[in-house]
């Protein structure tokens, strides 16, 4: 049998890792990562502004090219008689939302010399938090006028999102603003230039990136009115011409690769390249999604995905980041959560508080060191806001908080308290989806931290009172864009005529599954009834709760823990 493969193209926040992958058997054949060379790890920041996160699109054209031919490449050595001809079908996922400001090709502003190093015409990073003032007042302003867009995205609008971005920028720099002719998601960006088809006229729109972040639901006709948007600004109102009116589901082609793009990497020129997603979506793909199962995709931030047949009722579900019809699996309801910061807080205690004698390998060290630690032992809580709260909440200006700190704590105990931290913020989650009646069955984890940290994932194991699965695949978003690109090839060109029949060839999950410490748990129900209240009543408004008991609680699980 001739063999085929599918290429996925996975811009995370650092850099892009590409996956080939065989569609006859679903084995994994060649993984290549290309870190983003400009700015910091990749991200212009700003130190007079910790809110501003961009990207240059130079770093994800130069990317692209650089992982294809890599791949290419280095499958040619691994493989006899690997032809890059064989490759079907290309998919992309990428974080978001990332919109980027375009002229009327399609082509980002900041490759105008003008614009050049100008960071408000890059790409708005996901995490990028400048337009929280702005986020609030759209919250407010369809609040006021009754408009159903906020139903769907857990009642409160994000700064992380497409229109606050841009409407941030209209007050910000309005030459940038007024010289854009639209704006583009980066994972609409990439299937275009991959295509050929870069205008905005011409790019078919992610369903994914449009109904999470951008308001976008074919129940009021696609993005909100011209008169909603006019109210925030007349400008905002003139750009919705330029935006769209339909998107689509991941399973659907963009279109073919380019005759320029087919000739520089050696591909065939009816290549089928999917529409884009968001890397947590296509990861819970590549995870294995299906209803009843919760992918938790754990990395810098997490994201906790979750899908019901369309079909079926469902609720509009408060402080989810969206619930949006085909943007995971075609024809289910795709329900998206998650964290701000999770690794970015681990990440952030060690290279900041960390004495010189830990600095060896430092996540290693404090890992050993806290392994000694049994839950409740240090007396300290913490809340995991450090990047502000995605789910349930919904506030970017939530701070982090450490509680209990006496002369006696230990940087381990610190570090433990912020792991365990991110698991409340991760219970509090599924309590929310089970409160409204979407049932979790089972838990899948991928990312880098469910690969490599394995005291963690125990101490999740406790705290959920669930098995903690692992998706066999360390590329779960790569190999669900790798999915996708196989379904938009279709049947007939080798790949597969339906999304679940391409995960049941390509999906699996590892031997290692960590089971709940049935002592542990008893202590971490304790503590999560202390960490609801400093949840509640610094994260929601109107709350009548006195926080007298929670120090002295701390002390007691921390004297009966030994």
């Amino acid at each position: 049998m001739a063999q085929k493969y599918s290429l996925g193209l996975d811009y995370g926040t650092n850099s892009v890792r590409a996956l080939l992958v065989n569609t006859n058997n679903g084995r994994e054949v060649t993984t290549y990562v290309h870190n983003y060379k400009r700015g910091v790890d990749g991200i212009i920041l700003d130190r007079k502004n910790h809110n501003l996160a961009r990207q240059d699109p130079q770093d994800y054209v130069e990317s692209m090219e650089i992982c294809i031919k890599q791949v290419i490449n280095q499958t040619k050595k691994k493989i006899k008689n690997f032809s890059s001809g064989e490759i079907i079908g290309i998919g992309v996922d990428t974080t978001g939302s990332t919109p980027i400001p375009v002229d009327e090709k399609g082509q980002p502003l900041s490759f105008r010399k003008e614009f050049r190093n100008n960071p408000n015409a890059m790409a708005w990073l996901w995490k990028d938090h400048t337009g929280y003032e702005e986020a609030e007042e759209i919250t407010e302003l369809a609040k006021k006028r009754n408009e159903p867009y906020l139903a769907k995205c857990g009642g409160v609008y994000s700064s992380e999102w497409f229109f606050s971005k841009i409407l941030h920028c209209l007050r910000t720099d309005s030459k940038v603003f007024e010289s854009a002719y639209s704006w583009v998601e980066l994972a609409d960006f990439i299937p275009g230039l991959l295509t050929g088809k870069q205008s905005p006229a011409e790019l078919k729109r992610s369903v994914c990136a449009a109904g999470h972040k951008a308001m976008y639901n074919p129940q009021w006709g696609g993005l909100p009115s011209k008169e909603f948007l006019s109210e925030l600004d007349p400008r905002l109102a003139e750009l919705r011409d330029n935006l769209y009116t339909k998107a689509y589901s991941a399973d659907v082609q963009a279109g073919k690769i380019s005759p320029e793009n087919a000739k520089k990497f050696g591909l065939r020129e009816d290549v089928a390249i999917s529409v884009g997603a968001f890397d947590a979506h296509m990861g819970a793909v590549g995870a294995g999604i299906k209803p009843g199962v919760l992918v938790k995709i754990l990395g810098t931030s997490t994201c906790d995905m979750m899908v019901v047949p369309n079909k079926e009722r469902l609720s509009d579900i408060p402080g989810l980041c969206g619930i949006v019809d085909g943007s995971i699996l075609p024809g289910y309801f795709g329900l998206e959560a998650g964290q701000s910061a999770v690794g970015d807080i681990f990440n952030w205690f060690t290279k900041n508080f960390i004495p010189k004698e830990y600095k060896v390998d430092v996540h290693r060290l404090l890992s050993q060191k806290m392994s000694k630690l049994r839950p409740g032992e240090s007396g300290l809580l913490a809340l995991d806001w450090n990047n502000g709260n995605r789910t349930i909440l919904v506030d970017a200006k939530l701070t982090g908080l450490i509680l209990g700190q006496t002369l006696h704590t230990t940087p381990e105990e610190i570090y433990r308290a912020l792991i365990e931290a991110t698991a409340f913020g991760a219970k509090v989650i599924i309590n929310r989806f089970e409160e409204y009646g979407v049932k979790v069955e089972e838990i899948v984890n991928c990312g880098g931290i469910a690969e490599k940290n394995r005291l963690l994932m125990q101490i999740y194991a406790d705290i959920l009172g669930r098995p903690m699965k692992i998706s066999r695949s360390a590329q779960t978003c790569a190999l669900g864009a790798a999915i996708f690109g196989a379904v938009a090839a279709g049947k007939s060109m080798g790949g597969y005529e339906t999304v679940e029949s391409a995960q049941s060839a390509m999906c699996g999950l590892k031997d290692t599954v960590y089971r709940p410490n049935q002592k542990n748990r008893k202590t971490y129900e304790e503590l999560f009834t202390l960490y609801r209240q400093l949840h509640d009543i610094f994260g929601t408004r109107g709350s009548s709760y006195n926080l007298f008991n929670v120090m002295k609680d701390l002390l007691k699980i921390r004297d009966t823990s030994h």
